[in-house]
């Protein structure tokens, strides 16, 4: 129940009809009765004159009374009334009602009081009763008074206080930080969900605190100023982040939403919004881009950041007018060491070139890995590419510093393109461009050298562009050829030969091998045409004359990217198939280092192989770096010595320790030796003594057409071949 009571000032009593002692106002005023019913009439609400007795007799009313309480004025006055003023008001109100009205008539003063009244058809209406006491002409006490509706304005104001109870309610126990500021910048209301998140004992404590948000509050006190023009701009601010001082000065990150509340007039009254903590999210996303930047193995920046540090480091330049140098880095024979001693091996060694390549490097400059063995480097504030070399040499010397490895003491070189900023690019992709050039060339030169841009590499550059093209095109149109090295014994009689590419170029003219076939590997084009020779030599051994009744084998290259290819034996026995040549009479060469990498598969590939009645030899022997556990396990049944051991081995005991020793090991595994580059009579001879198998080269023959083959061993006459 809300009753509110006052005394207000209570306006001249007006006389009206309906009742009264003998039908006459008790006083009377100057005016007409008849013009003072009309103004009574029109009023709102219920003029009414009653006895202060028990029931609150009505002893006249103004027509309103029926719209306030559904009944008519004969239905309300007099002693035998339907209704009384004391029945009509609320049973829950009437004594309160009574207290108030009673008070003011000892005192002689006017009342006003609000209460709850009982219509005929039983709706609950409030209102407000204003009255004063007076006494008629026997000295009886009566009361005068005005009774309107007001129960409109009392909902409402029940409303709007259950609203703010509400609001309250939700404002003081909200999990979420809650505030209501100036616009100057001081606290006007904050919740405890605010104290906590800031670390204060109380809200009291904060906006006693935090006079000055601007200065007080944010990290950066430019933030505050951001929040009012946003606000200003849009009229609220939304995911507002901003970084801000906990009570114990420690940093948190925190997301506002806020809006501004206005006067009817439009001007700004306060700020109110809500505050959520998100420190942990700044946190993840921070830990999320760190792991789109930078490289998980080495910690170092990848590909992504890299256009960022290059422009950071253009501006500095540009600001002391100096020059940026890009440094393209590869790591030479990377993928010997990989495949050797296992890729956990290869990871700390990439770890371990990082933190080299940092350590020469300045704090301002960054060192970025591009991928796998790669790494860019960008070296700001170069006077001159003079001061580059010099930084360029610590860098390859701090590379090449032994580093020790599981019992292994490694040797890491490195090979350099550099591009400089703006002499050769003047942006990114372009420096990245011609720093590989470069890069390309160190490496064509020797590997473990470093080279500046200059215009003539890039000539070279787009030759072997044009080369690539010819040779893609030479695929296609089958313009490659196989030409064929004799194998002989001993006793010179021939046992096979070697299947050797050559490419006849009609733009090129004769592209020598060294110059095609380390394009070929680099672009994938060495599968097309490790396939094309295949097939030819098969179907062209297959053509040869026999030799004492047998067909002479041809031994073929296979390359490392077509060992790796699935499918390897089914593409061997389809040439076999097509060709007709006994599998007996083909065997397949591999490199040495082929066999470092996954061994057991590279194990189950030439078991599959062999199954076909094809044999392995491994070429190049003594120039790799793979373990000789391996060697015994291997399904291979020749050794090739490589040529760099086999020049000048006659020259002295000592030219002739890798070589004897390949042959022993041979021998020790039942495998059969060969030595190619013989070129002297003094080298098959001390080869010969040794037990060496079988020997190629010059001095026997050099490479031939098909056409030939047919000729050289009919001249050849009773050799025998290798697969008879």
């Amino acid at each position: 129940m809300l009753l509110r009571s006052e005394l207000p000032f209570w306006p001249a009593r007006l006389p009206f009809g309906g009742g009264g002692q003998g039908g006459r106002p008790a006083e009377t005023g100057g005016d007409s009765p008849l013009t003072m019913a009309a103004l009574a009439a029109s009023i709102d609400g219920m003029l009414f004159r009653c006895r202060a007795d028990a029931a609150w007799t009505l002893l006249a009313v103004s027509p309103g009374c029926r719209d306030l309480t559904g009944y008519r004025a004969e239905e309300l006055v007099g002693d035998r009334a339907r209704c009384s003023l004391g029945a009509l008001r609320h049973p829950e109100d009437r004594e309160v009602v009574c207290g108030t009205i009673l008070a003011a008539l000892d005192c002689g003063s006017r009342y006003r009081i609000e209460y709850r009244i009982i219509g005929r058809d039983g709706e609950e209406k409030w209102v407000l009763e204003r009255g004063i006491g007076l006494r008629d002409k026997q000295g009886r006490q009566l009361i005068e008074g005005h009774i309107e509706d007001i129960t409109d304005r009392v909902l409402a104001q029940i409303h709007l206080a259950e609203t703010e109870l509400r609001y309250r309610s939700i404002f003081e126990n909200s999990v979420i930080g809650m505030f209501q500021t100036t616009e100057s910048g001081s606290y006007l209301a904050a919740n405890t969900a605010l104290a906590n998140l800031y670390r204060y004992a109380s809200p009291e404590a904060l906006i006693a605190s935090l006079s000055d948000i601007g200065t007080r509050l944010y990290v950066d006190p430019l933030r505050r100023g951001e929040f009012k023009r946003l606000i200003q701009r849009n009229g609220r601010v939304v995911n507002f982040e901003s970084e801000v001082f906990c009570c114990d000065g420690e940093p948190i990150w925190i997301s506002e939403n806020a809006h501004a509340v206005r006067a009817p007039d439009g001007a700004l009254l306060y700020y109110e919004g809500t505050v959520e903590d998100i420190t942990e999210r700044r946190r993840y996303q921070s830990n999320l881009r760190h792991q789109a930047m930078h490289d998980p193995l080495t910690g170092l920046p990848n590909r992504n950041l890299l256009p960022d540090r290059l422009e950071q480091a253009i501006q500095r330049a540009r600001r002391g007018h100096g020059q940026v140098a890009l440094a393209f880095v590869d790591l030479d024979n990377f993928k010997v060491i990989n495949d050797s001693l296992g890729h956990a091996a290869g990871d700390r060694l990439l770890i371990e070139v990082a933190n080299r390549l940092r350590a020469v490097l300045r704090g301002v400059d960054t060192v970025v890995r591009y991928g796998g063995d790669e790494f860019v480097l960008i070296i700001g504030e170069q006077s001159s590419p003079a001061a580059s070399a010099l930084l360029l040499e610590r860098l390859q010397a701090s590379i090449q510093a032994p580093w020790s490895l599981e019992g292994h003491v490694l040797h890491v070189n490195c090979s350099i393109g550099v591009a400089l900023y703006p002499r050769d690019a003047g942006d990114l992709e372009g420096l990245l461009r011609v720093a590989d050039v470069a890069m390309y060339h160190a490496k064509e030169s020797g590997k473990g050298q470093y080279r500046f841009y200059t215009p003539e590499l890039n000539l070279a550059a787009q030759e072997r562009f044009v080369l690539e093209t010819a040779l893609r095109t030479a695929i296609e149109r089958n313009e490659l050829t196989v030409v064929y090295q004799p194998k002989v014994d001993a006793q010179r009689r021939v046992r096979g030969f070697e299947a050797l590419v050559r490419w006849n170029s009609a733009g090129h003219g004769l592209v020598t091998p060294d110059r095609f076939i380390p394009l070929a590997e680099e672009t994938g084009l060495i599968l097309a045409i490790g396939k094309q020779v295949l097939f030819k030599a098969c179907r062209e051994a297959a053509a040869w004359p026999l030799v004492d009744g047998h067909a002479p084998n041809v031994a073929v290259n296979l390359s490392a990217r077509q060992l790796q290819e699935p499918g390897l034996s089914a593409l061997v026995a389809d040439a076999l198939a097509e060709s007709g040549l006994p599998p007996e009479c083909l065997e397949l060469e591999i490199t040495e280092s082929m066999l470092m990498g996954d061994v057991e598969q590279t194990i189950r590939v030439l078991e599959s192989i062999r199954a076909l009645g094809v044999s392995i030899a491994v070429d190049d022997f003594g120039t790799g770096y793979s373990s000789l556990s391996y060697l015994q396990r291997l399904p291979i049944d020749t050794l090739k010595i490589d040529r760099s051991f086999v020049a000048g081995c006659d020259r002295g005991a000592d030219k002739m320790v890798i070589p004897h020793a390949i042959v022993f090991l041979g021998q020790s595994l039942d495998l059969h030796i060969v030595a190619e580059g013989v070129e002297t009579e003094a080298e098959m001879a001390a080869l010969s003594t040794c037990g060496c198998n079988e020997y190629q080269g010059y001095l026997f023959a050099r490479p031939m057409q098909a056409s030939a083959v047919g000729d050289y061993l009919r001249e050849r006459g009773s050799g025998r071949s290798y697969c008879s």
